[in-house]
């Protein structure tokens, strides 16, 4: 597939409750993702953004080189991404899913109705970006081979968590959001990219069936 270029629409064509294709079209809208095609925490916004079928325009940044549309419209983090919803800012992207889920009545639900079950989804959300998922980057950038051999028995020890944490947020179903895609499976589902890369490039199956199964599937 060819992700869009700046200034392009990016259209959500539900074919199925599962299925979503993408439609590029030159047209005006006022939702606006500005971020780097290939960076997981923006694929977050753009998934909750196709889940709930709402057309969005994607803006390539340069990280390097930051615009004076995300300075403006991230003036504190001045980082990616950044959802911007007709005059509103929104940044952070667990942020901003919650706020796609909270703001889009169309599409299914991403976050559960109950609200302790949506307090563990943020919980286990938490501990994906803050605990888990980092060590994937250290992991891919080192070159000291008993460090990364550390540093995969933590990934493995955490994969079993949250093999734990499927099983019980997913109630049986095929998602951590029961029968259909939500919150929970949008946040590690947009890692999974980096971390099969991740995998070619240290030689470890990190997503390992033997440890997680159901996670796996």
């Amino acid at each position: 597939m060819t992700w869009p270029r700046p200034g392009y629409i990016v259209s959500t064509l539900h074919i199925n409750p599962t299925d979503y294709c993408i439609l590029i079209m030159a047209a005006a809208s006022d939702v606006k993702v500005l971020g780097m095609w290939s960076c997981p925490y923006v694929n977050r916004a753009q998934l909750a953004l196709c889940i709930k079928s709402i057309e969005y325009e994607f803006i390539e940044e340069n990280t390097l080189k930051k615009s004076d549309m995300l300075l403006k419209h991230n003036p504190v983090h001045k980082k990616i991404p950044v959802l911007i919803h007709g005059d509103k800012s929104v940044c952070e992207s667990c942020i901003i899913v919650e706020y796609i889920a909270d703001a889009f009545d169309t599409g299914p639900r991403i976050l559960p109705s109950d609200a302790y079950d949506r307090a563990l989804a943020r919980f286990w959300a938490a501990y994906i970006d803050d605990k888990w998922y980092p060590l994937v980057k250290v992991l891919r950038q080192s070159g000291d081979k008993e460090e990364r051999k550390s540093l995969v028995q933590k990934l493995f020890e955490g994969l079993i968590l949250l093999e734990e944490a499927f099983i019980g947020c997913s109630k049986g179903m095929a998602y951590f959001g029961g029968d259909s895609i939500g919150y929970l499976d949008i946040i590690l589902g947009s890692c999974l990219a980096c971390l099969r890369v991740t995998e070619k490039v240290v030689g470890v199956e990190l997503m390992d069936p033997t440890k997680a199964p159901q996670l796996a599937k």
